[in-house]
């Protein structure tokens, strides 16, 4: 079996800029790859902490494989990202309208979800005891 050595989330959007804000300003990841498709992003890869996310828009996509029909239709994507402090969370997404109410878990987690501005679902939680 080979192994793994990563996994990270390519998040198919309609315009790429308007969600770099939520993790750049908000969570204080860096965009460490932009590519352009025109005027506008066509793709964008974000890290923070060993945490990776990529955007690429649905344009981008088409084009690079060269037939509309082939692009996946991702929409309801979700994240789940483990945190060690939810309350700085809560705190740094504030005025982000949540999907439910920040809770405390069957399985001892503390967590938060919200939809990013591309209409993903990101859920942040902190294990009890971290």
């Amino acid at each position: 079996m080979p192994t793994l050595l990563k996994c990270t989330p390519i998040l198919h959007v309609d315009a790429i800029e308007p969600c770099l804000p939520f993790w750049t300003e908000r969570l204080g990841f860096q965009v460490t790859v932009q590519i352009a498709a025109g005027e506008a992003l066509g793709f964008a890869i974000l890290a923070k902490d060993g945490v990776e996310v990529m955007y690429q828009t649905r344009a981008a996509a088409a084009r690079e494989l060269g037939d509309p029909g082939r692009v996946p239709e991702t929409r309801g994507t979700m994240l789940f990202i483990e945190v060690d402090d939810i309350a700085a969370v809560e705190q740094a997404l504030a005025g982000i309208h949540q999907h439910a109410p920040r809770r405390l878990t069957f399985y001892g987690a503390e967590e938060l979800f919200v939809y990013e501005p591309g209409g993903n679902l990101v859920g942040f939680a902190q294990m009890r005891g971290a």
